[in-house]
């Protein structure tokens, strides 16, 4: 599977969002590999109402209705239609792990999946404890990098991941300068079971064919 991040990216916004949704999903289906676009939360309701595909949202808060100027609840994404959402991406993260907790928790009672990234092992650890759907393993300092991946630079540190986290029955998504088959096909051998990208597929001048790149690496 592969989770395709869109950010808050130009290309990845409003009407750019929903042409990209559309992309994703003839890639999907002329290759029968689970793709799931992760839009921004004002982006989700267009994207479900004009596709076939699990749609995620890139955050929520850990908060319940009330006064929370600015916040993103959980059942209002819910909602729109997002099946789930990313939780501590480095872009995004929280300062506190008990917040985390209460976003896991608070995901999930609404009934939204959650992919919880780790920067390190030791994090991974932490945040396993909260059995999220996925867990993300996704260092900072090669996330959008164009040339080194994850998988190139530290392929036994995921190897390590991924047995963490079978131990704890949670599927593991590798992510951070993924932008080939051959680093698809190594996240996979190393024991994950998808990927995660954003810069790669969103600011491509020609995204289907980039992502029809990727999928090669999972035959």
């Amino acid at each position: 599977m592969i989770f395709v991040n869109f950010k808050t990216y130009e290309e990845g916004s409003g009407k750019a969002a929903l042409s990209l949704v559309q992309t994703i999903e003839q890639v999907a289906s002329e290759a029968q590999i689970k793709i799931i676009p992760v839009v921004q939360a004002v982006d989700i309701k267009e994207a479900v109402t004009g596709s076939k595909l699990e749609v995620w949202t890139q955050k929520i808060d850990p908060v319940e209705f009330g006064a929370h100027t600015g916040s993103i609840i959980p059942e209002a994404v819910f909602e729109d239609g997002a099946s789930g959402t990313f939780l501590n991406h480095s872009e995004a993260k929280f300062e506190k792990f008990e917040d985390l907790k209460e976003a896991n928790l608070r995901a999930t009672q609404v009934g939204l999946k959650t992919l919880i990234f780790a920067a390190n092992i030791e994090e991974l650890k932490k945040v396993l404890e909260l059995k999220p759907t996925f867990v993300s393993y996704e260092p900072p300092e090669l996330i959008g990098n164009a040339t080194t991946s994850v998988s190139q630079a530290k392929p036994e540190v995921i190897k390590e991941a991924a047995e963490i986290s079978k131990e704890f029955g949670v599927p593991l998504i590798v992510g951070a300068g993924i932008h080939s088959m051959e680093d698809v096909r190594k996240s996979l051998e190393l024991g994950a079971v998808g990927i995660a990208v954003a810069s790669d597929i969103v600011k491509s001048e020609d995204p289907k064919h980039e992502l029809m790149d990727l999928v090669e690496g999972f035959k």
